[in-house]
């Protein structure tokens, strides 16, 4: 009995004679369980910060004092000139030493002899020698500033010169400190304000830097100090400075109020 073949049945057997492979349903495994549920990546709010610069500086009275003191002597002969400039030397040191100042705290810093030339009319001729010597002259009691400079003056007439007088403090890393203290303050205070304008809270300090801190060094003064020239040379002592700068940087956190939502979160 002949069999009896449905149209879907003899399209198959057509489709296998001419050697073409059947298409097959797709498995259920192929198929997304649900295909509306798109997979959304997590994304963390991210983490804000604020950079901010603060100075500080911090002022003291000097305790010290350095006298740039020196002599100078021309004579036709070198000999000569030298014999002058030791005996105005001999002058000085014995001039500052009578006004308290231990050998320890002076100290020479040049001595030179030099030939002297007259150059008139486009020749060189020598006319004599020139002996000079410079000392440094630390003097640890302030108010006798005034009588140190006096008493070389007086020691050695017009050989004596006066370079400089540089007032400092002995021991400067105290006021770097207050200095570096101030410096921070000033940037906690810029970073609180940032985060205020920004709706944020202040977070956590992320990285301090120094970015430079200065030392200790003479502030312009106003008026001179009564006694530090008491019996001698008048001098204004001032105020000795010191300078310090930082860089902050501080993570803000969110305001208390604001969604802390996570993107994609549900």
């Amino acid at each position: 009995m002949p069999f009896s073949r449905t149209p879907v049945a003899a399209a198959l057997v057509s489709l296998l004679a001419l050697g073409v492979p059947a298409l097959t349903a797709p498995t259920a495994a192929a198929l997304p369980a649900h295909p509306a549920a798109a997979a959304r990546p997590f994304a963390p709010d991210s983490t804000a910060t604020v950079t901010v610069t603060g100075e500080g500086s911090a002022s003291a009275p000097p305790d010290l004092a350095v006298v740039g003191a020196g002599v100078e002597a021309s004579a036709k002969t070198s000999q000569s000139a030298l014999d002058a400039q030791n005996k105005a030397a001999a002058a000085l040191l014995a001039a500052v030493r009578a006004q308290g100042v231990a050998d320890r705290d002076i100290r020479t810093e040049s001595i030179s002899l030099d030939a002297v030339y007259d150059h008139t009319g486009g020749t060189a001729r020598l006319t004599g020698y020139q002996a000079t010597q410079s000392f440094s002259v630390k003097v640890r009691e302030v108010t006798k500033v005034g009588a140190v400079v006096q008493a070389v003056t007086d020691a050695t007439g017009d050989a004596g010169r006066i370079g400089f007088v540089a007032f400092d403090v002995s021991d400067p890393a105290p006021l770097r400190a207050v200095a570096r203290e101030a410096a921070h303050a000033d940037a906690h205070a810029k970073a609180e304000q940032y985060a205020r304008l920004s709706g944020r809270r202040l977070g956590r300090l992320v990285s301090l830097s120094e970015d430079a801190s200065s030392s200790p060094r003479p502030a312009p003064s106003a008026a001179d100090t009564p006694g530090a020239g008491l019996g001698g040379v008048p001098v204004a002592p001032g105020e000795i400075r010191a300078t310090a700068t930082v860089t902050a940087v501080y993570e803000l956190d969110r305001a208390a109020g604001l969604s802390g939502s996570r993107v994609g979160s549900r």
